[in-house]
């Protein structure tokens, strides 16, 4: 059987997450975060799709996502992944890039795995630092070593999200369901709303946004989701506002996309301390 353990730090110091999966053989499907994700493997193969591309992972690479980049990922051959990954605001990520740079603006990193990078000796070490929760200013100055060596050699000054412009119909369904996410949307209502059929709708959302309409919708509501649970408001009411059926429905797609349950990821913020391990065994 398989042994699974989840460990997520907010480091105050440096204002963002960390997260330590172990053991895991869960599959993510297709969805996307509104900040930054820069993660390595330790352990395990896995099958990356992301921006419609495709990458096989091996322990020693380094993955590096931008907000709203699509992607999935799967095991190989029953390997079971250890993984961590530090994950960063858009906002924190902007002062962090005027403080190195001098310039107000946020990067996007390509490309979206570095083969057997040195760069994961460096994350490796910042991470623990994270997790055994080091105050001095060595976990800072290696973070922001770092991120300027990122920045240096794998980002442009473009803002986040796809390189592809968006058709005027697909931009107003992006904004309807970000403005509607807690409505029950049907695909009738999208469909009259760009004047496209349902068929001719689905594949030209899907082409240009990496992602379908409906996962689209949901990973909308995650990610207003997680806000609120950061807030410290209970899964319950999240799930309400958040458009979701039911609460059962709400855990699922949750842990599916996130890798915790939405109680654990409160715990997260609602600690008094502000910074928390949470394992969750599987065997």
């Amino acid at each position: 059987m398989t042994r699974e353990v989840r460990t997520v730090v907010f480091d105050e110091d440096l204002k963002l997450e960390a997260y330590q999966f172990e053991g895991i053989m869960q599959k993510f499907p297709n969805h996307f975060h509104d900040y930054y994700v820069i993660g390595f493997i330790e352990q395990g193969k896995r099958y990356l799709v992301c921006n419609n591309e495709e990458f096989l992972l091996n322990s020693g690479d380094v993955v590096i996502f931008n907000p709203e980049d699509p992607h999935a990922c799967e095991e190989i051959d029953g390997s079971p992944l250890d993984y961590r990954c530090i994950n960063i605001q858009p906002q924190v990520m902007r002062e962090y890039v005027q403080e190195i740079t001098g310039l107000n603006y946020l990067p996007r990193f390509t490309p979206t795995v570095l083969y057997q990078s040195e760069l994961a000796g460096s994350l490796h070490e910042l991470h623990l630092m994270i997790l055994e929760s080091q105050s001095d200013f060595q976990k800072e100055e290696l973070f922001l070593f770092l991120l300027e060596q990122l920045l240096r050699d794998y980002s442009d000054a473009s803002a986040p999200g796809s390189s592809q412009e968006l058709t005027t119909e697909i931009k107003i369904i992006c904004d309807y369901i970000e403005s509607h996410f807690a409505d029950s949307i049907t695909l009738n209502q999208l469909s009259e709303i760009a004047g496209l059929s349902k068929y001719h709708l689905l594949r030209l959302f899907t082409r240009q946004k990496g992602i379908s309409p409906y996962c689209y919708l949901e990973t909308i509501r995650i990610n207003h989701a997680k806000k609120l649970l950061e807030q410290g408001m209970l899964p319950m009411e999240v799930a309400i506002q958040t458009g979701f059926s039911d609460q059962s429905h709400f855990t699922n797609f949750f842990k599916k996309l996130i890798g915790l349950t939405p109680k654990q990821y409160m715990r997260i913020f609602t600690h008094e301390a502000g910074s928390i391990r949470i394992s969750d065994v599987t065997t």
